[in-house]
């Protein structure tokens, strides 16, 4: 096993050979898929509080891997990247901690093991003694962990899926990637306190999910039992023309377009008619969060000088010595820059296993300790979806950074 470890470390191949070594590694580690690192100092630790840390991603290896090889040795599937660079991230993590001399035990387990699934893991009691649980996975994966961190009373931090899968009353669940609902707050946030004298249109093509968008926003701008923001809904669908969209702009001010909809053929829709008509009539279009990964608003000649706008709750400007640390310690194992989610994954151990270090006895009393920050800024808010309850459905983070993408450049805007 250490064998492979060092030559992850020192080969100097390609990265396609050092994946596959990576890949390896982890099999050739576990039992019945379990990937366990120990983290301790080579002191003494007899009086030392030893901590467990679980993380469950979607790696497919029995679906990969057929006795220790690749069932197709020339495709890697695209479908496994994003788990398994979260859990690349994660590692770098915990061996970061690991040199700051903390007491830990790692656990990885492939929520997509054939031989010993999630709820076997459950039902065998093999979980019993984690102490933090972190999961970049949706569902049915993140309702079993809710309801398993639940009944352990342990903390279950969910870094990627951006729903809280219908889960009540769990106290114990901590939701990092935003929520829909909570991105339209923020968007309302920005408008109202930017833009709030000016005329505003929330536009929409027919559909549950638009509508369920729409009334996010008026629930939000009649709280008080009346208007506050001018918000005028409009339908943009196929009978929805340039000029009908002009007929109800001011030449002379500012028009905020609203797009509500994570539909992309939507999205480049309303983008490009706002672009056509930009140079006469001042527009800020801001869509939704999934707009950022479009892939036609990031191309440098696509919209030029003309911003789209997003909201997103990670923002990492890769300047910092945190992003150093990442940067330098991926580029040597894997021989390549570090991807978004790899930083998701480091930034996601690294906290949370140092918010369990730092505060054990009131873990989820202090999920906003600044003094802890990786790379983002957090505001975990417990979310009373019963306003007579007095136990919080879950915890979720309600910071949120507005970005901008114009000619090919993401920057960040409020």
């Amino acid at each position: 096993m250490s064998s492979v470890v060092n030559y992850l470390k020192d080969t100097r191949r390609n990265f396609s050979l050092y994946f596959f070594l990576f890949i390896s590694y982890l099999l050739l580690v576990t039992s019945n898929l379990l990937a366990r690192t120990s983290y301790q100092n080579t002191t003494d630790t007899t009086d030392l509080k030893v901590y467990r840390v679980a993380v469950f991603a979607p790696l497919y290896l029995d679906s990969v891997f057929t006795t220790n090889k690749l069932r197709n040795e020339r495709i890697l599937p695209k479908f496994i990247m994003p788990a398994v660079e979260f859990v690349q991230g994660a590692q770098i993590a915990f061996d970061t901690l690991q040199l700051n001399n903390e007491h830990l035990e790692v656990f990885i387990y492939d929520t997509k093991s054939f031989t010993e699934p999630l709820t076997q893991l459950i039902k065998n009691k093999k979980l019993d003694s984690i102490n933090l649980v972190i999961g970049a996975v949706k569902e049915p994966d993140f309702k079993l962990l809710a309801d398993f961190s639940l009944s352990k009373s342990i903390p279950f931090i969910s870094a990627t899926f951006p729903n809280d899968g219908g889960v009540t009353g769990n106290p114990f669940l901590v939701i990092m990637n935003s929520t829909l609902k909570v991105h339209c707050e923020g968007i309302y946030n920005y408008i109202l306190q930017n833009y709030g004298t000016e005329k505003i249109f929330l536009f929409k093509k027919p559909g549950a999910q638009e509508d369920k968008i729409a009334t996010y926003f008026k629930t939000l701008n009649e709280q008080e039992g009346k208007p506050l923001l001018n918000i005028q809904t409009i339908t943009f669908d196929s009978t929805f023309s340039s000029f009908a969209f002009k007929r109800k702009l001011d030449s002379n001010r500012n028009s905020i377009i609203i797009g509500a909809s994570l539909d992309e053929e939507f999205a480049k829709n309303l983008a490009d008619v706002c672009y056509s008509i930009k140079k006469n009539y001042p527009i800020i279009l801001i869509g939704m969060p999934n707009w950022d990964g479009i892939n036609f608003f990031d191309k440098e000649d696509a919209y030029k000088d003309f911003a789209i706008r997003f909201t997103t709750p990670y923002f990492n400007a890769r300047t910092n010595s945190m992003s150093n640390i990442l940067t330098t310690e991926y580029n040597n194992r894997y021989k390549i820059k570090p991807p978004d989610v790899a930083f998701k994954g480091f930034e996601t151990a690294y906290y949370f296993t140092k918010l369990l270090v730092t505060h054990p006895n009131d873990f989820m009393l202090n999920l906003n300790d600044s003094s802890l920050k990786v790379f983002n800024d957090f505001n975990f808010k417990p979310i009373l979806l019963n306003k007579q309850s007095t136990v919080p459905n879950y915890f979720e983070n309600k910071h949120l950074y507005v970005m901008r993408i114009m000619n090919g450049i993401v920057s960040r805007e409020w």
